[in-house]
């Protein structure tokens, strides 16, 4: 049975340089391969993943620091299903109704 405390949530942030041509592409590059991984864009550098499992989680964190752009601060974060319902958005000052869970998961 899933649970949704067991199902995980994977979420980057960063802040990169991007004053040099070398740095964005370097930034470009990163969001790029996040994206190609299954990651959802947030906001412009928040970044969010589910994962079925701890191990799951672990892989991706493994994907993620091997593609570590040089310069700037990458965060990972790392919380439960349930947790992540509690999210509360806003939009224009206007509350947001809560994020629907993911329609399949990934079973491998």
């Amino acid at each position: 049975m899933l649970s949704g405390y067991r199902l995980m949530w994977m979420m980057v942030m960063f802040d990169l340089p991007v004053l040099e041509k070398q740095e964005r592409k370097a930034a470009a590059d990163f969001r790029k391969a996040l994206l190609d991984m299954g990651f959802e864009m947030c906001q412009f550098s928040v970044y969010a993943r589910f994962c079925s499992s701890h191990s799951q989680f672990d892989t991706y964190l493994k994907r993620v620091e091997g593609i570590l752009p040089a310069g700037g601060k990458v965060s990972v974060l790392q919380f439960t299903d349930k947790q992540y319902e509690r999210v509360v958005t806003f939009h224009r000052a206007a509350r947001q109704p809560a994020m629907e869970p993911p329609e399949q998961f990934e079973l491998f």
